[in-house]
């Protein structure tokens, strides 16, 4: 099929899609609404409902056990001042610590404190488990200006990702000066988390944008299943793993000698909000979606394989000589061996914004990952799929980030001190 072909019916299906999505938002509020659906299903109530160390080596939430939902912000620091900066920081980092725990953000916060106060725990998390919290933060390009002292200390490979083709970026979601990731396993544990650095924040820091995420869409350690993303197939099948430690510390782990001391440790987080048009791909054949991913629907196995964890074969090919998964499929354009072998660590979600205003879902994929050089990995992997993936007719990039993700926080530590002090 000619491009032309498939961009007139895109234009054609997009309209069509119209009725179909007042259902789709209906399905997809009573999802998000019933925080008991979802869970992994290796994992119990026990293990979901666990508290994850915050202190560590590296920062929770990266290679962690991927929970089921995600609260993800990116705020402007508004403060000048250097030391209200890091005094921020290490309320944060007490306040993240204890949420972690399944605790209030400060002691007896949310009923304890005087009734003629203000609570200094909002308390919609009052009565539940920890539920695997994580908070993640990270530092963006524009956090290392003048305003404290930083420009010396920014690493090489923080600089803005370039415009790719088919970007249609909305500024008012990305870029940003500090962003933090809360996963949980119960969605108001997450929110909970944000809502409250928020709320320490205020008059310092203020919400530049933020993203939602139910059903995870990857799997970061070898004990989960893979998941499906909102087009129907499984997600993330050939993603690094913890389990994989000589790998992370190729891919993903910024090492001595790479740049600054002080995100030795550390890593890179990309994130960006990608919008599905999922009515057009709802209507295009089962075979031609299997063409564009380059796996079979249902077991997730590569084409000309058997099971989902074979190791595609990128140079089998069917009648006539034609290859089984096409060039322009989306595994073969996406693999390392396409890549000169380069690897990520993905750790992105679902999410259901409502609608466009015409009928149809603003629906996608809250893409995440962390990678050691964003400029050498994420940047050459997305320049092959916004030039060449056919499943890119189907995609709208909306909103981008890049932050440097500074290691773990050490007993009686606090966010970013390797950078502070």
């Amino acid at each position: 099929m000619t491009g032309s072909a498939r961009m007139s019916r895109r234009r054609l299906l997009g309209a069509a899609g119209a009725g179909a999505a007042a259902v789709g938002v209906g399905a997809a509020a009573g999802v998000l609404a019933d925080r008991t659906l979802g869970p992994d299903p290796v994992a119990n109530a026990a293990e979901s409902a666990a508290p994850v160390p915050f202190h560590g080596e590296r920062q929770a939430g990266i290679v962690t056990l991927a929970q089921d939902r995600m609260h993800f912000v990116a705020l402007d620091v508004r403060t000048s001042s250097r030391e209200e900066l890091v005094g921020l920081l290490k309320d944060w980092t007490l306040a993240a610590e204890r949420m972690t725990r399944g605790l209030e953000a400060v002691d007896e916060g949310a009923v304890g404190g005087p009734r003629a106060a203000a609570p200094k725990d909002t308390g919609e998390a009052l009565d539940l488990s920890a539920s695997a919290l994580t908070v993640t933060i990270g530092f963006g390009p524009s956090l290392f200006d003048d305003r404290f002292g930083l420009a010396a200390a920014r690493p090489a490979g923080l600089t803005r990702l370039p415009r790719f083709p088919g970007d249609d970026l909305d500024p008012a979601r990305s870029d940003g000066d500090v962003c933090v990731q809360a996963c949980a396993n119960d969605p108001q544990v997450a929110v909970h988390a944000i809502r409250n650095l928020v709320r320490i924040g205020f008059g310092k820091v203020a919400v530049r944008w933020s993203q939602l995420g139910f059903g995870r869409t990857s799997s970061t350690t070898r004990a989960q299943a893979t998941p499906r993303n909102l087009f129907g197939f499984k997600d993330g099948t050939r993603n690094l793993k913890a389990e994989e430690t000589a790998a992370l510390d190729e891919h993903v782990w910024v090492q001595p000698g790479d740049g600054p001391d002080w995100l030795a440790g550390g890593t890179y987080l990309v994130a960006r909000r990608i919008r599905m048009h999922i009515e057009i791909w709802d209507r295009t054949p089962l075979f031609e979606q299997e063409d564009i991913v380059g796996r079979d629907k249902g077991e997730g196995a590569p084409l000309g394989q058997v099971k989902e964890f074979d190791e595609p074969d990128l140079h089998v090919r069917g009648e006539g000589g034609v290859p089984l998964i096409p060039p322009t499929a989306h595994l073969r354009l996406a693999s390392a061996e396409s890549l000169g072998g380069v690897r990520i660590l993905r750790r992105g979600y679902n999410f259901t914004d409502g609608t466009d205003g015409l009928g149809h879902l603003d629906a996608g994929l809250f893409f995440v990952c962390f990678s050691r050089d964003p400029h050498t990995q994420f940047v050459p992997m997305q320049q092959a799929l916004s030039t060449q993936d056919k499943m890119m007719e189907y995609l709208e990039h909306t909103g981008s980030g890049l932050y440097a993700v500074p290691p773990g926080v050490r007993e009686g530590g606090f966010w970013g001190d390797t950078l502070f002090t």
